[in-house]
């Protein structure tokens, strides 16, 4: 009997989604790793931490390597005064793969985690086998009301009055009536409240501040992958959007589906802006059949300078605010098929 006892233990360790810990750069750095196989990368998105992941990890984790980080300045990591931007996010994932001895990973990015995703896509190329954005920030200036108020000076003032109770109490109520409001904002009610659990603590605080006012202002989002999504063209690529995104628009997985050469775009009909929890066990099997069906992308530098010498015919004219793409039609739930 001391074999199978063995085999459950070393079972049961192979699928351990446990929080460990390095220190790169002198900043612990929280993780979640279970599994055997090729490298997956998932990044969770602002606000949130790896925990958004956990349900899925198992699954996914019986053909990959599941890699869960907490970015810098969210979950258990150490939240520094530092740079946020989504350009050394990507280079901590790029060192978080090379201290745990990965090469490569096929990368996969949630809101803010997509758009870490992606320029670690345009950063990195050498070390993203394959990108999977799922309700993803960057692609064009629309984004929540709630998002371009927390990113202005009254943010300041309000966010830490959350560590009042009555303030608190009354927050969490506001989302209980979305939830029960029916509208779309409403879906992704115990999401928000996750993390809104966060933000009393005075360093997640701070680097929620620091991390948002990277990405976004008063007018919208700041930044855009559309003028370098040309570089993707060799790139197995797959967006998963919810068709009653609040956060994040719908649209938007149609223009970076546009400018995406050979991309693949699912949309999840009933998901707000977590299609992973609305309909996880769709959404580990879409993500195993799009490792499964695709080749890691082979690095060519000779095609790289190519693209970036010619650039993409016309422009990305007007891509900051979505003017000029032309919609596609989607493949999923939501186009009936």
């Amino acid at each position: 009997m001391a074999a199978p006892s063995r085999r459950r233990k070393a079972r049961a360790a192979a699928f351990d989604t446990t929080t460990r810990f390095v220190t790169i750069h002198g900043h612990q750095r929280a993780y979640r790793m279970c599994g055997t196989g090729p490298a997956l990368l998932l990044l969770h998105g602002i606000g949130d931490s790896s925990a958004s992941w956990v349900p899925l990890m198992r699954s996914l984790a019986e053909r990959s390597t599941v890699i869960a980080p907490d970015l810098l300045g969210h979950g258990e990591s150490d939240k520094p005064r530092a740079d946020y931007s989504v350009a050394a996010y990507a280079n901590g994932m790029r060192d978080l793969l090379d201290v745990l001895d990965f090469d490569q990973a096929t990368v996969v990015g949630h809101s803010l985690g997509g758009g870490v995703a992606a320029q670690m896509t345009y950063q990195h190329p050498t070390r993203v086998q394959r990108l999977v954005l799922v309700s993803s920030g960057g692609v064009s200036r629309e984004v929540s009301p709630f998002l371009r108020l927390a990113s202005t000076p009254l943010a300041d003032l309000f966010l830490p009055l959350l560590k009042l109770p009555p303030v608190r109490l009354g927050a969490m109520g506001g989302i209980e009536l979305l939830r029960r409001s029916g509208t779309d904002i409403g879906r992704d009610a115990e999401e928000l409240s996750r993390v809104l659990d966060a933000l009393p603590d005075v360093a997640a605080r701070g680097a929620f501040s620091r991390t948002l006012r990277s990405v976004v202002d008063w007018r919208g989002q700041v930044v855009t992958m559309l003028d370098r999504s040309y570089l993707a063209e060799a790139m197995p690529v797959l967006l998963v959007w919810g068709a009653h995104d609040a956060v994040i628009p719908v649209n938007h997985a149609q223009m970076a589906h546009e400018r995406m050469p050979g991309s693949r775009l699912e949309v999840f009909a009933e998901a707000g802006h977590f299609p992973h929890h609305q309909d996880p066990e769709r959404f580990v099997e879409l993500l195993n059949g799009f490792i499964a069906g695709t080749e890691p992308v082979q690095f060519d530098s000779k095609r790289w300078r190519r693209l970036l010498r010619d650039g993409r015919d016309g422009g990305v004219t007007g891509a900051g605010d979505g003017a000029g793409s032309n919609v596609v039609p989607i493949r999923g739930e939501a186009a009936g098929t």
